[in-house]
């Protein structure tokens, strides 16, 4: 079961730095032949309450979450991440969860710290169930890192919803760009793309 991720943060790692809010989106399974993109897609979003004193103004400039009310309102760090789990290993039922990101060096490096370190079972995704997407359209397209961003995607694979920093609304659109890539590279290897 692939699952989209996407985190908003105070800064560039996990620990002296915190997640603030996740969001998480099926994508769907994927059998080697064709991805089955589920009819009721299902999403998981959390606020996350901050964990340390530092933080970087220009990350928050970037997601417009207000760090103060956060350390009101946002959800305990342990709660939201045993919440995660359980939605994770729900959703995904007999498939193995894997957790795809743009880019997931940095989505992971958060989830993954912080299912570890406040989660009641580790993480869902294991140590690396994970799946890049710019390295996914690299390898299907053959192109160097440098020409493998969104900008240089073809058009038909990009996403209709925009980027918003809203953690939740880029877990879609990301797992959109992930879907329409498999289904791309499907396509190709067929003879049809």
């Amino acid at each position: 079961m692939y699952i989209s991720a996407d985190v908003e943060t105070d800064g560039p790692i996990p620990g002296e730095f915190s997640l603030l809010s996740f969001g998480l989106c099926v994508v769907g399974t994927w059998d080697g032949q064709a991805l089955g993109r589920p009819t009721d897609r299902g999403t998981f979003y959390r606020e996350v309450r901050p964990i340390s004193d530092r933080f970087e103004q220009e990350a928050l400039d970037v997601n417009g979450l207000n760090r103060a009310e956060l350390l009101r309102t946002g959800a305990d760090p342990g709660l939201a991440m045993s919440d995660a789990s359980e939605w994770v290993l729900e959703v995904s039922g007999e498939g193995r969860p894997v957790l795809v990101a743009y880019p997931v060096a940095f989505d992971w490096s958060f989830l993954h710290w912080y299912f570890v370190r406040y989660g009641t079972s580790g993480s869902p995704f294991g140590f690396s169930s994970c799946v890049d997407i710019r390295t996914y359209f690299m390898a299907l397209a053959g192109t160097p890192a440098d020409l493998s961003g969104k900008a240089s995607m073809p058009a038909h694979l990009l996403p209709s919803a925009p980027h918003t920093h809203n953690a939740l609304d880029d877990a879609v659109e990301q797992g959109d760009l992930f879907a329409n890539l498999v289904e791309w590279g499907a396509r190709r290897r067929r003879g049809v793309a």
